[in-house]
């Protein structure tokens, strides 16, 4: 593993890690990259893609759903996929 790939990315933000993600799928897409390269800026990908979904994850933990009453009042929360 390159050292690019090495770098730890739990500090950042979901915002700055799918920014840097999209850089490095622009890079990919064109093709202008050697090949070592393109292994190192691929494995630091799949370190921002691990981020992202752990993010997504823990943002998706944290949702709730408002219940309300039969009057249409708040009554509590419950979790957004109803487990």
């Amino acid at each position: 593993m390159s050292e690019n790939a090495k770098v730890d990315v739990s500090g950042y933000s979901f915002e700055k890690a799918v920014a840097e993600l999209e850089s490095i799928v622009a890079r990919l897409e064109r093709g202008d990259v050697a090949l070592d390269e393109s292994i190192s800026i691929y494995e630091r990908g799949e370190a921002l893609k691990k981020h992202c979904e752990a993010l997504l994850s823990a943002a998706e933990n944290r949702i709730e759903k408002i219940r309300l009453d039969r009057a249409g009042k708040p009554q509590g929360t419950e979790p957004l996929d109803g487990q």
